[in-house]
């Protein structure tokens, strides 16, 4: 994708994100990989995700190095450039600290398909990283989370929040709100006693072809964009 649709995409996923409630006052951050190889966009710091327009968007180098856009970048930006120099597979990154997704990961349980949601991520599941509830701010530690992610869509940040991963930002958006909503029922679950049953790996699996092909993750897309502007023009 050219960077200018690669920007206008990550100003709507910026927005997208904050009004399913993944804003955490002026952090969590997004980004995508710019084309050419030089590095990632990045929502920058200091701003609220609603806040984002394509002039704030920073492109951060491999190293850290900010190559254009005059704001800050996030300190955390090795969770970004080190998941993307480990997985050629993905485009784009998420990184929220979503209270149901925190929380949750501090049950120790593994997260498990009693829902759609929860079908997404399937076969791998949601590892957790566990190595430290810190701020990311090595390529080290980048590592270590690129390491735990392995190829899944997600992966948990203990005492910190998530990330998540996609091919472009649809996929790295909706993989973040679907992990949010799994991690909301089984919580619901979990508090009433259970869960008792759950769909299996090898189902799951099946399932997800059905409930979450691309092209309904782009429908989900869609209308969430559609539901943002209706706003705006209210």
């Amino acid at each position: 994708m050219a960077d200018a649709a690669a920007r206008e995409d990550l100003v709507k996923a910026c927005h997208v994100l904050a009004a399913a409630g993944h804003n955490d006052f002026v952090w969590g951050h997004v980004a995508v990989r710019a084309e050419h190889g030089s590095g990632v966009w990045m929502k920058p710091s200091g701003l609220g995700m609603e806040e984002i327009q394509v002039d704030d968007l920073v492109l951060v180098g491999w190293d850290g190095e900010v190559l254009a856009g005059h704001r800050r970048r996030h300190v955390e930006y090795p969770i970004h450039t080190r998941i993307m120099l480990a997985r050629p597979d993905v485009g784009a990154t998420v990184h929220s600290h979503v209270g149901s997704a925190t929380s949750f990961s501090s049950l120790q349980t593994p997260l498990v398909p009693i829902s759609h949601e929860g079908t997404y991520f399937a076969p791998e599941g949601v590892p957790t990283f566990t190595a430290t509830s810190d701020l990311i701010l090595t390529d080290e530690q980048g590592d270590a989370v690129a390491a735990t992610l392995g190829q899944a869509h997600a992966a948990f940040l203990q005492g910190h929040g998530i990330v998540t991963v996609g091919a472009d930002l649809v996929a790295a958006v909706m993989a973040a709100l679907l992990l949010d909503r799994a991690c909301r029922k089984q919580l619901a679950a979990m508090a009433a006693g259970g869960p008792k049953v759950w769909t299996s790996a090898e189902a799951a699996v099946v399932k997800r072809t059905h409930v979450y092909p691309r092209a309904l993750l782009e429908q989900g897309w869609d209308y969430l964009v559609r539901t943002l502007d209706r706003a705006s023009n209210a």
